[in-house]
């Protein structure tokens, strides 16, 4: 069973449109869209459901929109890129589900203090999934599993979402999505794809660094929990990280009249 699960995995490739890379992912971008709009209902209602408020609803899918299209992602890929505000104002949060599901708290939005601090959070998640992180750690985590876990998995089929084998896969990978740490690789790449997005999209991308010194302070216990640093661990020194990347990206420096 080892044997049949090491070969599942290590043969079961495809490479990102995006990034060209060669990843470890057994689920078509269909079965990561029907998985995250399947999971998407149970996520939200962790934080109080999507907000009833229509005007801050609307301005995060506009900006989240406007970094998809800058960057053409809806043509690169297949993913259904959706854009969601959750009511929850204690809880400072943002994450993202395969497939282009894509939520931010309330919590984290009014401790926001501009438009492209915004577009940072929101061109974050989209890195994710773009870089199909979730995807490939629910492939790690079937690793483990025995062989007839890892065939129903395997069965799993968005055309026909209500057969036995179909909700007891998607059950499993649901459970493994709430549970789900990135790695310090997946929160590097994740920000390394933001800083590239974000002028694309009009936005300079040094808001990120003013979006983790608020992070930092809201983990001192001020202001609300700041449960993105669980479920984003911080990954050592992610301001200097940023700051690399952006030098990187921009060798004659950021260009002029973004966002900030």
């Amino acid at each position: 069973m080892a044997a049949v699960a090491l070969i599942g995995y290590f043969f079961n490739t495809s490479t990102n449109p995006v990034t060209g890379e060669k990843q470890h992912v057994n689920m078509s971008a269909s079965q990561e869209i029907a998985l995250g709009l399947q999971a998407a209902p149970q996520m939200a209602a962790e934080y109080g459901g999507e907000s009833a408020d229509t005007r801050a609803t609307a301005a995060v899918q506009q900006v989240g929109q406007r970094i998809v299209q800058a960057n053409q992602l809806d043509q690169k890929t297949k993913y259904r890129y959706q854009f969601h505000l959750l009511a929850d104002d204690q809880t400072i949060n943002a994450f993202a589900l395969p497939g282009g599901q894509v939520f931010i708290t309330m919590g984290i939005l009014k401790n926001l203090k501009s438009e492209a601090e915004l577009a940072g959070v929101l061109a974050h998640e989209v890195g994710h999934v773009v870089g199909r992180h979730s995807a490939e750690q629910v492939s790690k985590s079937q690793l483990t599993q025995t062989l007839s876990g890892a065939a129903a998995v395997a069965a799993y089929d968005p055309n026909n979402p209500g057969s036995s084998v179909a909700k007891a896969a998607a059950a499993a990978m649901i459970a493994k999505l709430i549970t789900l740490r990135f790695s310090r690789n997946d929160e590097l790449g994740a920000d390394d794809f933001a800083v590239k997005f974000l002028p694309n999209a009009g936005y300079d991308p040094r808001a990120m660094i003013g979006v983790m010194k608020m992070l930092e302070s809201k983990s001192g216990g001020s202001g609300g929990q700041a449960e993105f640093l669980s479920t984003h661990p911080n990954p050592g020194n992610r301001i200097a990280e940023l700051e690399k990347d952006i030098r990187q990206a921009y060798p004659q420096g950021v260009p002029a009249g973004l966002k900030q």
